[in-house]
């Protein structure tokens, strides 16, 4: 559900014309909507009412600090995975103590700067990672809470680009690397082992892989109690998909009874790392036709957005559904849209069905608001777009698109 609608054929945003933004703030242009985003963050947050648990947004989605801001002054912790996504989240006003922070590379700086912060743990992806954050605390004279993240060889069924939790991916440690960890971690004089974590993947569209994984990582919390560590929290990360196109992903409320039955007996904290699930629906992206062209085998759509705006579908092949901001009643003509990017692989769809667009149209896409402007770039020295946060009526810039003096700041 979202708040992305058409009025007598115009595509508003909650209150607002999208026209009149796009006319006001120019293209590409990245819209969000709140209402959406307290909705989503509501529908998956009560879904886990029946179990202790905290809900931390998963920042890599979108890190927009007006986005961060309204999720925790709803109650939201973040998982962050680096330095720069934790400053972002203190800066929102998140607590330290309901933050996690993931991901396989944390460097020393990085390490220190989440122990001063206070953080509720790091979720640990190595051996060599456990080693130096017992290091720095120790130069610190602190003690860094940890969970060791557990890779449990599960087949989330999703792109391989996304898929986390097989032994052929990056991240974690396998189960018995695993256990051999939380004994170093037992022992060392900085560390305190706290939980346990997991996450296998990236637009889930059914909840058998996280029960799966679940079940593997319940077995292994009886071997910590086993070796007398008795953890607190239990990490399942994040995951859950949305609906891009035909997609039918269960709803939060699926996935929180399945795991309040699993639960029912455990005396562990969960913690959840939703992203796409409370972001993606919530945002689009707004582009204009430069111009129309066509040979002998293809339609093209010359969009002002290109892959350094949206790079899902040139790095995935994802879908995005894509409409007219306002609708012209014409005959469906077969398009591709592209960017003007000096690369073949700029596109934000192919061989796609659309109403016959002209120049100076704009188009829509939609489930723009994760893994959208978060994962933008200035290739080709091209200034990055405006993002803006509508909430009713009220408009407000959450970033102001970048100008050419922006990018060459910084050179020398």
């Amino acid at each position: 559900m979202h708040h992305f609608d058409y009025r007598d054929g115009k595509l508003f945003a909650e209150e607002v014309s999208v026209t009149e933004l796009a006319e006001t703030y120019g293209t590409p242009l990245y819209i969000y909507s709140a209402a959406t985003f307290r909705r989503h963050f509501e529908a998956f947050d009560s879904a886990f009412k029946g179990l202790d648990h905290l809900t931390c947004y998963s920042v890599k989605a979108n890190s927009n600090l007006s986005v961060l801001k309204l999720l925790a002054d709803m109650g939201a912790g973040m998982d962050v995975v680096s330095g720069g996504e934790l400053f972002r989240a203190l800066k929102a006003g998140v607590p330290a103590e309901k933050i996690v922070y993931s991901g396989v590379g944390k460097r020393a700086e990085e390490i220190r700067q989440a122990l001063e912060a206070g953080i509720l743990m790091f979720n640990v992806e190595s051996l060599a990672e456990l080693h130096k954050i017992d290091e720095v605390a120790g130069e610190l004279g602190k003690t860094a809470r940890i969970s060791i993240r557990i890779n449990p060889d599960v087949d989330p069924q999703t792109h391989p680009y996304i898929s986390t939790g097989m032994k052929k991916n990056k991240f974690g440690l396998d189960i018995e690397h695993s256990l051999e960890a939380y004994k170093i971690a037992m022992e060392l004089d900085n560390i305190e082992p706290v939980g346990m974590d997991c996450h296998i993947g990236s637009q889930l569209t059914n909840i058998d892989p996280f029960l799966e994984a679940l079940d593997k990582l319940l077995k292994f919390y009886e071997k910590l109690k086993e070796m007398g560590l008795e953890i607190k929290y239990l990490d399942l990360g994040g995951g859950l998909g949305i609906s891009y196109d035909d997609e039918q992903p269960p709803h939060p409320t699926e996935f929180g009874e399945a795991l309040a039955a699993r639960l029912k007996d455990v005396p562990l904290k969960v913690i959840l790392e939703p992203g796409r699930v409370i972001a993606g629906n919530a945002g689009i992206m707004v582009t204009e036709v430069v111009y129309t062209k066509s040979n002998p085998t293809k339609n093209f759509l010359i969009v002002d957005g290109a892959m350094n705006d949206l790079i899902r579908p040139s790095l995935y092949g994802s879908y995005h559904r894509i409409a007219e901001v306002e609708q012209n009643g014409r005959d469906a003509k077969e398009y591709d849209v592209v960017g003007p990017i000096c690369e073949s692989g700029d596109f934000l769809a192919r061989d796609r069905e659309l109403p016959a667009v002209e120049q100076g149209e704009r188009i829509a896409l939609f489930s723009a608001g994760a893994y959208g402007f978060t994962m933008a770039s200035n290739y080709n020295t091209r200034p990055r777009a405006c993002e803006l946060i509508v909430d009713g009526d009220t408009v407000s810039v959450a970033r102001k698109r970048e100008t050419y003096e922006d990018l060459i700041a910084n050179e020398l």
